[in-house]
């Protein structure tokens, strides 16, 4: 079965985003990349990730593993 995710991921300060966005589409079946603002100029991408069921803890670890990434979140995951 296939599972969408989505993950709020927080960068280390100074991070770019473009770059990690780049990975996360080199690495996953990323569907959708947004970045929105948190709170007092502090901004988090969300990320909607299409993985086979099972592999969501797997994916967060490798996210966590990318250069720039702060923190990871799972927001959401439904199956489809």
């Amino acid at each position: 079965m296939t599972v969408a995710t989505t993950f709020r991921i927080a960068p280390e300060e100074g991070a770019d985003f473009s770059k990690i966005e780049r990975v996360l589409r080199e690495k996953f079946d990323v569907r959708d990349f947004r970045i929105e603002d948190l709170a007092f100029g502090i901004k988090v991408a969300r990320v909607l990730v299409l993985s086979e069921d099972g592999e969501t803890g797997n994916v967060e670890k490798e996210i966590r593993s990318i250069d720039g990434v702060g923190s990871v979140e799972v927001e959401s995951q439904t199956l489809l």
